[in-house]
């Protein structure tokens, strides 16, 4: 069912990090900072992918994402509904069903038989598709899902996450010069005002993680190796 309630903005971006935090989906260790897929450290990692075990918040958060789209890109803007492989799987469903749109998945690379598709579902030439995933960092990896839609003949200028890191400044530059508009319902900023509001880390770790939230190139770089 189509979500009727439109909370403002800063009130979604609150309550999400809140669930984020409750699900223990938010992990901060400045010790023994975490890999990133990239190889870098970092004190901050996400899982979003939790979510899918909680059905309230799940459920809350779907119909979140699902009005800040239209209420950002618009109510009749999008005929198709893609999750990109495998962490947007779940979510697009949930907001196809809530949108009452078709819902397909995009590989990030061809199966390599049959019919070598990225896509999978039903994709038509002309359709206007919105691309989910659980979360963007520097919005790179969206660039292939985005362009193996548009192969298919269908446009993709918007993609919708319930994560935004919001500390890498190429990131909207990297999306929007490649004709596409990032929704997202909370970032790092959010939840670590409300880590601070609830006091679940501590000072100490809560001001380190400040630190690389400020400046990560520099926090990285400064422990490369260590």
């Amino acid at each position: 069912m189509i979500p009727t309630a439109f909370p403002p903005k800063e009130e979604i971006a609150r309550l999400t990090a809140r669930m984020l935090l409750e699900i223990g989906a938010v992990n901060f260790n400045t010790d023994e900072p975490f890999t990133l897929a990239s190889g870098l450290p970092s004190p901050s990692y996400i899982d979003c992918r939790k979510l899918i075990s909680f059905p309230r918040i799940r459920a809350t958060l779907m119909d979140f994402m699902t009005v800040t789209v239209m209420r950002d890109a618009g109510f009749e803007a999008f005929d198709n509904i893609a999750g990109g492989e495998t962490a947007g799987i779940p979510f697009a469903a949930l907001v196809a069903e809530r949108m009452a749109l078709p819902m397909t998945y995009v590989r990030k690379k061809p199966k390599g038989y049959g019919k070598n598709a990225r896509i999978e579902g039903a994709m038509s030439e002309g359709e206007r598709v919105l691309l989910v995933e659980d979360l963007t960092t520097d919005g790179g990896s969206k660039l292939s899902f985005v362009d193996a839609i548009r192969e298919t003949g269908a446009t993709c200028g918007d993609t919708a996450v319930i994560f935004y890191y919001d500390i890498f400044p190429e990131t909207e530059k990297t999306l929007g010069d490649h004709g596409v508009a990032l929704h997202y319902l909370c970032t790092w900023w959010d939840v670590l005002a409300e880590a601070k509001r609830q006091r679940v880390f501590s000072a100490d770790t809560l001001a380190e993680v400040e630190t690389f939230l400020n400046d990560p190139r520099a926090w990285q770089d400064a422990r490369k190796g260590s």
